[in-house]
């Protein structure tokens, strides 16, 4: 019972990892400019173009290029040091210099325009999709955290050496994608364990499906039917306590699985300890009275 108790709340959380942390098309027009979540946090660096406007003063605004001893040269204020800040940071030093004898009360905001660093493209499921800073060492779970992933069950890593924007996986030969089943992952950090969780490198795509590839679906006399998303492993047990449990109606003993064979739809008949496959239908009858 505590280990069904275990399997239940890391499934229905999301859960482990939520907190953690149909593909999207790629935008055609992607061009180098980090995603609107990466750039409160983003650290600006030498060749990045950072973008500063002035409220109602087009004379203080511009695309402005942080040159190789990271500073910027900014019109009437002159050089200043801008590598080593976050666009707040430079949007706090920026507005002083100026209400120093130059704008009443200056209202300015920055971003980057252009950048030059390590990084990794995020489209899908997530509520931040684009491009984001790449820093030594970051894995795939803190991409994901960063880009608003919310309980998916499955992340595919494309790897082209070389790349100079996203690829879609069917892009892709099969040795340079990676798929990365977060169900599975969520278990292991139960037990200390993170093979699963990829160290990302310069380039890398990363694709969080919309359609959830390890879903199955629990019909029949179960409290609550519907499709859950469950890891490898799963039994028919198990799935039917994520949909509730059995009703009091239910015939335990004539339980069968739905399931594609070689291309043909079949139903087999399944005891409580079968493991299910991705796609599988558990249909739960009702007792004879």
């Amino acid at each position: 019972m505590k280990a069904m108790n275990t399997f239940v709340h890391s499934i229905r959380g999301g859960i482990a990892l939520g907190c953690l942390i149909a593909l999207l098309c790629v935008p055609p027009l992607l061009g180098q400019t980090l995603a609107p979540n990466a750039q409160n946090d983003y650290v600006i660096g030498t060749q990045d173009v950072v973008n500063i406007t002035v409220f109602d003063q087009p004379e203080f605004s511009g695309k402005f290029t942080v040159a190789a001893d990271g500073t910027a040269m900014f019109p009437y204020i002159g050089r200043v040091e801008v590598a080593g800040l976050t666009l707040r940071e430079l949007e706090r030093q920026l507005k002083a210099k100026l209400a120093d004898g130059f704008v009443r009360n200056p209202q300015v905001t920055a971003s980057l325009d252009q950048f030059r660093g390590r990084r990794v493209f995020i489209f899908g499921a997530v509520s931040g999709p684009g491009m984001y800073p790449l820093g030594d060492y970051t894995t795939l779970i803190e991409a994901l955290a960063k880009a608003g992933y919310n309980a998916a069950s499955e992340a595919v890593i494309v790897r082209v050496p070389g790349a100079k924007g996203p690829v879609m996986p069917e892009e892709a030969s099969a040795g340079q994608v990676i798929r990365v089943n977060l169900r599975e992952f969520e278990k292991e950090v139960e037990s200390g364990q993170l093979s699963r969780n990829v160290i990302l490198e310069d380039g890398d795509t990363i694709y969080v499906p919309r359609v959830d590839r390890n879903r199955v679906f629990v019909s029949g006399e179960v409290r609550t039917p519907g499709a859950y998303s469950v890891p490898e492993g799963t039994t028919v047990l198990q799935a039917v306590t994520l949909a509730g449990g059995f009703t009091e109606r239910a015939a335990t003993g004539r339980i069968q699985i739905s399931r594609l064979v070689d291309g043909s739809q079949k139903k087999l008949k399944a005891a409580l300890g079968d493991v299910v496959q991705p796609g599988d239908t558990i249909i739960v009858p009702e007792r004879y009275f």
